[in-house]
């Protein structure tokens, strides 16, 4: 463990997240402090040597990545669905589970990069969601010109235009947003994703064919295991930092993405 961080700088018991000076997203360093909980946690339990150096830039050794995994696997009680919680989620997320669902959708993205100011970033995307909503279905097309102006994805040249996609072209955080979900036009809500703040308009829906229970019961299963996996993570995270000594990072503000 380093010697105690400078105040300017978060920390985990003293290991410091970043180095001094250097600007972080909140999101990332959301990260960092939780993957740092769990390697020195994995110390502790003694699955990784206690010489294993902390890092500042969010890049742990190989070590220390297989001692978390054994660390999570010993420490997380991820019980098996039953038959009847895998039936309740089917009927009530059959949308999930339709085949062949695709998506002409437009979007405006705000890429988090490094040293942006990340709430700064988030108003401007939520004026520009603002703005081609108050727009929507009127003459001429604002969010086009918007996508050109402000889109900092490729895209953008041509009017944030994605094509028809599936959700196998998305990254899943994006792809839960978009599908699965009845709703055409400007979606009335930022997407987050690990790329920044996504406008989205979805253009077209196809919706797919629906999939019996028994059709997709393995996917159904594995579904309900990681929303276990997912809570459990979450919980024992509270506990690490509820035992540790955490500067400058609020692991309570928002779901870190280590567990999204």
């Amino acid at each position: 463990m380093s010697a105690t961080a400078d105040p300017a700088v978060a920390s985990v018991n003293g290991v410091a997240l970043h180095s001094p000076g250097e600007i972080v997203a909140t999101d990332v360093l959301r990260q960092r402090a939780c993957t740092e909980l769990l390697r020195q946690a994995a110390q502790r339990a003694e699955l990784l040597a206690a010489d294993d150096a902390p890092s500042s830039d969010g890049v742990i050794s190989e070590a220390a990545s297989r001692a978390i995994e054994a660390l999570l696997e010993r420490s997380l009680n991820i019980p098996e669905p039953s038959e009847e919680a895998c039936r309740r989620h089917h009927s009530a997320n059959a949308a999930m589970y339709r085949t062949g669902e695709r998506v002409r959708a437009r979007h405006i993205l705000f890429a988090v990069t490094p040293g942006v100011d990340v709430a700064a970033l988030r108003k401007r995307a939520e004026t520009a969601l603002l703005d081609v909503r108050c727009h929507d279905g009127k003459a001429g097309d604002r969010f086009a010109g918007a996508a050109r102006e402000w889109s900092n994805c490729p895209s953008g040249a041509e009017g944030g235009d994605l094509g028809t996609l599936v959700a196998g072209d998305c990254a899943p955080e994006f792809a839960r947003e978009l599908f699965g979900h009845p709703e055409v036009g400007v979606l009335p809500r930022l997407v987050h994703s690990r790329f920044g703040f996504h406008v989205v308009e979805v253009v077209a829906r196809e919706a797919g064919v629906a999939q019996s229970f028994d059709a997709v019961r393995g996917a159904v299963s594995m579904s309900l295991r990681q929303l276990s996996y997912v809570t459990a993570l979450r919980q024992y995270l509270r506990l690490l930092a509820g035992e540790a000594i955490v500067e400058g990072v609020d692991l309570d503000a928002a779901d870190t993405p280590l567990v999204q």
